[in-house]
């Protein structure tokens, strides 16, 4: 079982950035485990926005975050990190953490949702 707890929501004007965070409380080792980002507005579905290799030598970003986002992971402390920049009011959404067991995944892996463990997710709102 997995238990993972998001934190940095909050509330920005449009152009600014934040840091989300995901710490991980695992009885397996954090590396094997990839892990994901999505983002849920209301009145929308559920969608992508990053995923991460458990070693974190692979990512992979959605279309609309690409070069405004970066994921990463440090295995040490059991934690995975969504950097945000350049944020826009369309980006307004609660944010969930997501584990998916094995190491490695895919692209179609990454985006389906398919996910083991997810977390209670952290509201970002963008406006000025």
């Amino acid at each position: 079982q997995v238990q993972l707890v998001e934190s940095g929501g909050g509330l920005v004007q449009p152009g600014a950035s934040l840091r989300l965070s995901c710490a991980a409380a695992s009885g397996r080792t954090f590396n094997l485990y990839a892990m994901g980002w999505f983002r849920q507005a209301p009145g929308k579905e559920r969608e992508f926005v990053a995923a991460i290799s458990g070693s974190g030598g692979t990512t992979y970003y959605a279309d609309s975050v690409k070069g405004r986002v970066t994921i990463s992971r440090d295995n040490a402390k059991n934690t995975v990190d969504l950097e945000m920049n350049s944020l826009k009011p369309e980006d307004t959404a609660v944010y969930y953490c997501a584990a998916r067991t094995g190491p490695f995944i895919t692209k179609d892996q990454a985006m389906n949702g398919k996910y083991d463990h997810w977390g209670q997710g952290t509201q970002v709102t963008v406006s000025s």
